[in-house]
């Protein structure tokens, strides 16, 4: 690699690094605002969790190929059109509305209450979840965010780590602390946008897994390999 292109490179990581910490702030001024609080401990607990995700999507993914960083931060064409309405919801608008209901719950008071042994069990799901996709990155360089065929970047199947076990573990991840999330905020009615992303991500599987296997090469193959797209023994 040239001198520029490492240059380019890290100025990239750099833009990656500054928009990840500008969108925590807005997370955390999200749910402070919601709650009309700012000594909110299961909220600056979330947050503290969504930044250290970040960081071990960076130890994880940047001495193995950094680039896949840069393209999760940028927007490509051959998205395919579903997944222009599916990602913005699942992935944005309706975890924002769980954040302003979980919020909102704990300014007024909604019944009915959430037990402190619910949050600890939405705690565990919300770590567990980012886990596994930390992972699921970390195996697959071409883990974009929006489902596309990667050719620019020599797009290969990924078959490695959790993919050895089911095809699409990073919609695992994303379905548990989707759960995770909600219950961890202290929240019962901010389960339901959470669940609805469950949904979302369910059905983006299916239809991201017939996209691969009608156009990435050896996915087809892959798949009479790891017979399961989210559940092992079960689909």
């Amino acid at each position: 690699m040239t001198e520029s292109k490492k240059n380019d490179l890290r100025k990239d990581l750099t833009i990656w690094a500054i928009k990840g910490i500008l969108y925590k702030a807005y997370v955390a001024v999200v749910l402070m605002l919601s709650a009309g609080r700012w000594n909110w401990w299961a909220g600056w607990l979330y947050v503290f969790i969504f930044l250290m995700f970040d960081l071990a999507t960076a130890l994880e993914v940047i001495p193995k190929d950094p680039t896949l960083l840069i393209e999760r931060s940028k927007s490509h064409v051959g998205v395919k059109s579903w997944d222009k309405v599916i990602m913005p919801l699942a992935a944005g608008l309706l975890p924002l509305a769980g954040w302003i209901i979980a919020g909102l719950n704990l300014r007024w008071g909604w019944q009915p209450s959430l037990d402190r042994s619910w949050q600890l069990i939405g705690f565990l799901l919300t770590v567990l979840g980012h886990v596994i996709v930390v992972w699921a990155m970390g195996a697959n360089a071409f883990f974009s965010p929006l489902v596309r065929i990667q050719t620019e970047r020599g797009h290969k199947v990924a078959d490695t780590g959790p993919y050895k076990f089911i095809r699409h573990p990073g919609y695992i991840g994303a379905m548990i602390f989707s759960l995770g999330i909600p219950l961890m905020l202290g929240s019962w009615w901010a389960v339901i946008p959470g669940l609805v992303s469950m949904i979302l991500y369910f059905i983006r599987t299916a239809l991201e897994d017939k996209t691969l296997q009608d156009e990435l090469p050896g996915y087809l193959d892959y798949t009479q390999c790891v017979k399961y797209r989210l559940i092992p023994g079960v689909w």
